[in-house]
């Protein structure tokens, strides 16, 4: 692979990360945070009272919101995170066939081209 393909592919694996990570996020918050005013308090009197503007209302939101999204995504990565990792080596056939090699290089099978084909894979990865 040529150096302006990966760069193009860099970027624009980049781009995807920062929209659905930051911009879709913070456009998401906002959405959700207008439309539970909107239905939740703005037609009720007593929430009115409580929140008696969308800015106040958006504040204790987010107070709110953010510690419990921490105290989740803890839970995910203590827990989820180990899981999703396991499952993404069975997916992945590049490190499938860089343990294979090892192995058979161990057990003396692995043939000359198959080592210098898992030299030349390693040597594609690092240059990345």
């Amino acid at each position: 692979m040529n150096f302006s393909t990966n760069w193009i592919r860099i970027r624009w694996a980049d781009g995807r990360v920062g929209n659905s990570v930051y911009l879709l996020f913070s456009l998401a918050m906002i959405n959700t945070i207008l439309i539970s005013y909107r239905f939740l308090i703005e037609n009720d009197q007593t929430f009115t009272e409580l929140f008696p503007n969308l800015w106040v209302y958006a504040g204790i939101f987010i107070i709110l919101y953010f510690p419990v999204s921490i105290l989740i995504g803890r839970w995910h990565v203590g827990t989820q995170l180990k899981v999703e990792n396991i499952l993404k080596v069975y997916e992945e056939p590049i490190p499938a066939k860089m343990f294979r090699i090892i192995l058979d290089i161990q057990t003396g099978i692995a043939t000359k081209s198959e080592i210098e084909e898992a030299r030349k894979m390693i040597e594609e990865i690092e240059k990345t």
